[in-house]
């Protein structure tokens, strides 16, 4: 990455490393990256070296399925590996997506990316794989149809609306992000330039009051992974529980005045009272 104020890629870099060390993987990815990549360069890139392309979409797959970010089987990936939670709001699982020839699992084919999705089955099963759990699949196949309504699109269009309007309203207050913001449902905020603390002293804060962040590093972090310069947050949950755009002033108020409170018991006290009262007014859909 050149800059991580505009999130740019070195994508000459990458192919200058790929072209010296022949990998036989490249993996496109983020936990904590709150722009889309450019699966066009990597998918080039991974091309010229002959290598497999892999895509984690753990974090935004709700968000591809809704046809709102870009799909890395658009632009020539094999393999994309992804939860089942997060943006997709089913249960906690995983799944393995793969194109290429399907083929009997029990006869070892050639070790080629067109046999990927039978060698992955002979990897996966019986070796790593046990027996199945029958109510979790049921619950990964209701999930999946809720992803198939048109609701669900609008629902990720409006995670996507509440993280511009939230990253916006936290850099009036203050925050400085990674990227300069996002597009997508996440935001990486640097506390530690912000406001000279750590992470988890943020995360600590915010989660008196209620609000829940992770502590998390950032690119060139110069503090320790477990006390790091970041926070990391996200818009799915609030969203399913219906706040929309002009919820988010609020909700970047309540984080920069937990933060300036941070040592005020006080004080915490009753912005958690806020939360709280706000909180009820958007039920869970399991309370409704």
């Amino acid at each position: 990455m050149k800059d991580v104020s505009t999130g740019e890629i070195d994508y000459d870099q990458l192919r200058a490393l790929a072209l010296e060390h022949k990998p036989k993987i490249i993996l496109a990815g983020f936990s904590a990256y709150p722009r889309e990549l450019d699966y066009a360069k990597f998918a080039a890139i991974g091309n010229e070296v002959g290598a497999l392309l892999v895509a984690d979409m753990a974090h935004i797959a709700g968000l591809i399925v809704a046809g709102v970010a870009k799909n890395p089987f658009d632009y020539g990936f094999h393999v994309i590996t992804t939860t089942t939670h997060k943006t997709l709001r089913g249960p906690r699982g995983g799944l393995i997506l793969s194109k290429g020839t399907v083929s009997n699992p029990l006869r070892a084919p050639e070790k080629t990316i067109e046999n990927i999705p039978t060698l992955i089955d002979r990897a996966v099963f019986p070796g790593m794989q046990g027996g199945p759990h029958i109510h979790s699949i049921a619950a990964k196949a209701v999930a999946f149809y809720e992803a198939l309504q048109p609701e669900f699109k609008d629902y990720a269009k409006q995670i996507i609306e509440n993280a511009a309007t939230l990253a916006e309203e936290l850099q009036k207050r203050g925050f400085q992000l990674i990227t300069g913001g996002t597009s997508n449902h996440l935001i990486l905020a640097d506390v530690h330039k912000s406001f000279g603390i750590d992470g988890k002293t943020a995360e600590i804060a915010l989660d008196a009051i209620g609000l829940t962040v992770n502590a998390n590093v950032i690119p060139d972090d110069t503090l320790p992974p477990f006390k790091p310069s970041g926070i990391r947050l996200g818009t799915p949950a609030i969203t399913t529980r219906g706040f929309v755009a002009d919820d988010m002033a609020q909700i970047a108020e309540w984080m920069k005045r937990a933060i300036d409170n941070r040592e005020n018991p006080d004080e915490l006290a009753r912005l958690k009272s806020e939360v709280i009262a706000v909180a009820r007014a958007h039920p869970l859909p399991s309370d409704l």
